[in-house]
C-alpha cells in the first residue's frame, strides 16, 4: 500500500539546493589536492562510518598522493562532526563521512540543528548501502512477518519493540502505520546494541537494526530474523526473507554512508571525488571488505545522492508526521 504523498514538489527544492551548492564556485582548481584532505567522522574509531571512512581515505590517498587524515570529532551523535564540516572552508580539503541518520533523519528529530542537510552541504557520493533487520526473541511462536503481525493483534500487551530514537524507530512507526497495530516503544540509551541484549533476554518482543548487533545476536540462537528491508535476499543470509517477499513492499528500505563537503564547494572538486569515489568503490579489494560488513557498495553522482537524500527527507517527514512523533529540543 500507498502509506503517504512523495511530496514531490520538496524534494524538487532540496535538489535545486544541492544542485546550487556544487555550482557556487566553478573555478577549476590548479592541482587538487595538493595538501593533506581531513576526513571527519563523528562516531568513535572502529564503528562501521569510522570503517568505511579510513577504507575508503587509504585508497583515495594512494590515488591523489596526498594524505587522507580520519579525524573523529565524536559527540551528539554526529551533530558535532557535522557542525564542524558545515563551518570549513569549502576548498575541498575538509570533507565528512556520515550516516544516513545524520543528513536525513536529525531534521526530522530535532527541532534545531547546528547544521542544515541541504543548505550547508553538496553530496559527492554514497560510500555503501546496508539493510535493516527485523528480529524476535526466539522463543516467540513467530515465524514470519504475517505471524508477526497476528501475534501483536492477538497479544497487544506483548507488543513492545526497543531501540534508539531516529532511523530504527521511523522503520518500526512506518511498521505499526502500515499494518494498523499498536506496538510500544522502549528507547534504550544504548541503543540498539542494548536493544538487541533485551530481545536475547525477553524483556522485550522485537526491534529493528542494521548488522553489527544483528549478526552476533543471531549466532546465539536467541533471536530469530524474520525479515530484512534489503530490496534482495542477502548472498551472506540467504534464509532471511525481505519485506517485499513477505509482503510489506512500504518497509523495503537502504540506510547508507556517505561523503559530503560543504556547500560551495567548487565544482571540479566535486566531480574529481565523485571520480574517486567511483574509482576506490570498485576495486575488489575494497568490495570484498564492505561485503564482508554485509554493505553494498555505493558510488552514486552527485546529482543521484542529492535526488536520494530529497526524498527520504520528504519520506521520514510525512511518517514522523502519521505518527506523531514530536521533534526533541
Amino acid at each position: 500500500m500507498t502509506l503517504l504523498p512523495t511530496l514531490r514538489l520538496a524534494s524538487a527544492v532540496i535538489v535545486v539546493i544541492f544542485a546550487a551548492s556544487a555550482q557556487a564556485q566553478i573555478e577549476s582548481p590548479k592541482s587538487y589536492p595538493s595538501t593533506p584532505i581531513r576526513l571527519i567522522v563523528g562516531f568513535t574509531p572502529g564503528g562501521g562510518t569510522d570503517v568505511i571512512a579510513r577504507l575508503l581515505g587509504q585508497k583515495m590517498a594512494e590515488e591523489f598522493g596526498q594524505p587522507v587524515v580520519v579525524e573523529n570529532k565524536v559527540g551528539a551523535g554526529g551533530i558535532i562532526s557535522m557542525e564542524f564540516v558545515a563551518k570549513s572552508k569549502p576548498d575541498g580539503y575538509t570533507l565528512v563521512m556520515a550516516p544516513s541518520s545524520v543528513i536525513t533523519v536529525n531534521p526530522i528529530m530535532y527541532r534545531k540543528l547546528p547544521y542544515s542537510s541541504t543548505g550547508d552541504f553538496v553530496p559527492i557520493s554514497t560510500a555503501a548501502t546496508f539493510p535493516l533487520f527485523l528480529v524476535i526473541n526466539a522463543s516467540a511462536p513467530i515465524h514470519s512477518m504475517k505471524e508477526l503481525v497476528g501475534y501483536i493483534k492477538a497479544n497487544p500487551s506483548k507488543a513492545n519493540y526497543g531501540g534508539s530514537s531516529g532511523l530504527f524507530q521511523l522503520v518500526l512507526e512506518l511498521f505499526k502505520l502500515t499494518t494498523g497495530t499498536r506496538v510500544e516503544f522502549i528507547p534504550y540509551k544504548g541503543g540498539n546494541s542494548e536493544a538487541m541484549r533485551n530481545v536475547m533476554a525477553g524483556n522485550i518482543l522485537m526491534s529493528v537494526s542494521d548488522a553489527t548487533p544483528v549478526i552476533p545476536a543471531l549466532k546465539t540462537g536467541k533471536v530469530r530474523a524474520l525479515a530484512t528491508t534489503a530490496a534482495a535476499r542477502l548472498a551472506s543470509l540467504p534464509d532471511i526473507p525481505t519485506m517485499r517477499e513477505s509482503g510489506f513492499s512500504d518497509l523495503e528500505f537502504q540506510g547508507w554512508f556517505g561523503l559530503f563537503a560543504p556547500a560551495g564547494t567548487p565544482l571540479p572538486v566535486v566531480r574529481r571525488l565523485e571520480q574517486e569515489m567511483k574509482r576506490a568503490l570498485n576495486l575488489p579489494d575494497v568490495r570484498q571488505r564492505l561485503g564482508a560488513l554485509h554493505l553494498t557498495p555505493g558510488g552514486n553522482t552527485s546529482e543521484e545522492f542529492a535526488a536520494r537524500i530529497a526524498t527520504e527527507l520528504a519520506r521520514w517527514a510525512a511518517i514522523a508526521k502519521a505518527a506523531k512523533i514530536e521533534p526533541a529540543n
